[in-house]
């Protein structure tokens, strides 16, 4: 008989998913810890996780003003004309990371279903690279794209689960009496 069900598998698979997405630079140990599972546990865990591709890779979730850049997210409407033919060149694109030569670069990409069709979270330096940056995909796709609208993140509470350590900051934007 198998040591854990299925269902206790996919829980414990859970609880490290949830501790990874906290802060996924913390140690083997510390999540061993707040688990309540071994070390040697959490590590076979994650190992399955990235080979399974559960867990896609890692990021960093740095600070915007410190790097010199803004926030934005772009809203793409597609046109009525059919994509299939340009879906190999879009997906190109951003495996070569499309906007780098602009220094723009694409954190999220993904299809919609509601009014818009695609969202692009991405950062520029200012508004006007921002622009530039729509205006290429414009140019580059303006049979399949009937609408883009361009929208500045201001202020991040919260980016990849993780909170802003400014989030007190946020007082400054919003209207107090």
């Amino acid at each position: 008989m198998a040591k854990s069900s299925k269902k206790q598998i996919d829980q414990d698979e859970k609880r490290v998913i949830e501790q990874l997405q906290r802060n996924s630079n913390e140690s083997i140990d510390k999540i061993a810890k707040t688990c309540g599972f071994s070390r040697q546990k959490v590590w076979r865990i994650i190992k399955r996780l990235e080979n399974n591709k559960t867990i896609w890779g890692y990021t960093a979730v740095p600070d915007k003003d410190k790097q010199g850049v803004r926030h934005y997210i772009m809203l793409l409407k597609q046109s009525n004309q059919p994509a299939g033919e340009i879906i190999d060149n879009v997906l190109d694109s951003f495996k070569k990371y499309a906007g780098k030569n602009l220094g723009v670069f694409v954190q999220t990409a993904c299809v919609l279903q509601g009014e818009y069709d695609m969202m692009l979270c991405f950062t520029a330096k200012d508004i006007s690279v921002a622009k530039r940056f729509t205006e290429l995909l414009k140019k580059r796709y303006a049979a399949y794209i009937s609408d883009i609208t361009i929208v500045e993140d201001i202020f991040s509470i919260r980016i990849s689960g993780m909170m802003n350590p400014k989030v007190d900051d946020l007082k400054e934007f919003l209207p107090t009496p």
